[in-house]
C-alpha cells in the first residue's frame, strides 16, 4: 500500500507539473500575443469610429493570470479524476473474474478455507492489494479461524467499509480544487475592479479604455471560473457515484458469491 501511495503521489506532482507547462505555453505562444494585438486594433479602430463596439474574442476572454491558473488547475484535476477511473476499471475486472473458481452448489467448508487462500495469495501484489481479492481473503481468513459465517460476512463488509472511506478522503484534493477555482475567479474580480477604480481620474477626462479593461479582468475571470467549477462539480460527481457503486457491487458479490456458499459444518 506504501508504493501505491508513494506512485499516486509521484503522478500527481507530474500531473501538476505538466499541466503547469503546457498551459502557460500555449498563453505564450497564442493566448497573448493574440489577446494583445485583438486589444490594440479595437483601440485603433475605436479612435477612428468613436461608435465601433469591439467583439470579445477566446483569447481576449482567457489572457488573465486567473484564467490561466484555473485552467491549469482543471486539468490538473480531470488527469487526477483519469487515474481514479482506471483505478476502477482494474478494480471492476477483478470483481468479475472468476478469483475463487468455485463450482455451482459447492460449500466452502472451514478447512478448505486455506487452499482457497492460497489462490488469491497467488495473485500478483499489485492484483492481490485490489478491493475484492483483500475482502475475500479476510472473509476466508477469519471464517477458517472463527467457522462462523457471521464473523466472515461482518469482516468482508468491515473491509468495504474502509475502502468507500478511503476512496471519499482521497477525494479531498479533488474538493480542494472545486473550491479553489471560483476562488481564483473571485480574486480575478477583486483585482480587476481595483484596477478599474485606480484609472477611475482618466474617465473624467473622457478616457474610459482603463476603466473598461479592469472590469473586462474582474468579469472575464468571474465567467471562466464558474464555468469550470461547473463543469469539475459534475465529473466529481459523475466519479464518485462510480465509486460508490463499484464498493456496493463488491458487498453484492461478496453476499452472492462468497458468504452465502460457507458452511460451517459438513
Amino acid at each position: 500500500m506504501n508504493k501505491k501511495s508513494t506512485s499516486e503521489f509521484f503522478f500527481t506532482i507530474v500531473a501538476l507539473l505538466i499541466s503547469i507547462v503546457v498551459v502557460h505555453t500555449v498563453y505564450v505562444l497564442h493566448v497573448r500575443p493574440v489577446a494583445e494585438a485583438t486589444l490594440q486594433a479595437d483601440r485603433e479602430r475605436m479612435k477612428i469610429d468613436p461608435n465601433y463596439v469591439p467583439q470579445r474574442s477566446i483569447e481576449v476572454v482567457l489572457k488573465d493570470y486567473e484564467q490561466e491558473a484555473t485552467i491549469i488547475l482543471m486539468l490538473w484535476a480531470m488527469a487526477i479524476m483519469a487515474y481514479m477511473a482506471k483505478a476502477n476499471i482494474k478494480e471492476q475486472e477483478a470483481l468479475y473474474a472468476d478469483l475463487l473458481r468455485l463450482p455451482d452448489g459447492m460449500k466452502i467448508l472451514p478447512e478448505d478455507t486455506r487452499e482457497y487462500a492460497r489462490q488469491i495469495e497467488g495473485l500478483l501484489g499489485e492484483t492481490r492489494q485490489l478491493l475484492a481479492p483483500r475482502a475475500l481473503l479476510g472473509a476466508l481468513a477469519r471464517f477458517g479461524a472463527t467457522r462462523n459465517v457471521q464473523d466472515a460476512s461482518t469482516v468482508a463488509h468491515g473491509i468495504c467499509q474502509s475502502e468507500a472511506d478511503r476512496l471519499d478522503s482521497e477525494l479531498s484534493m479533488l474538493r480542494y480544487i472545486a473550491w479553489a477555482i471560483p476562488a481564483i475567479g473571485f480574486i480575478g474580480t477583486v483585482r480587476g475592479i481595483g484596477d478599474a477604480l485606480s484609472q477611475a481620474h482618466k474617465a473624467v477626462t473622457g478616457d474610459i479604455s482603463g476603466v473598461t479593461e479592469g472590469l473586462g479582468v474582474a468579469f472575464n475571470s468571474t465567467l471562466i471560473a464558474l464555468l469550470l467549477s461547473i463543469l469539475l462539480m459534475f465529473l466529481l460527481q459523475q466519479l464518485q457515484r462510480v465509486q460508490e457503486r463499484r464498493v456496493l457491487d463488491t458487498e453484492t458479490w461478496l453476499d452472492q458469491k462468497v458468504i452465502r456458499n460457507l458452511q460451517a459444518r459438513g
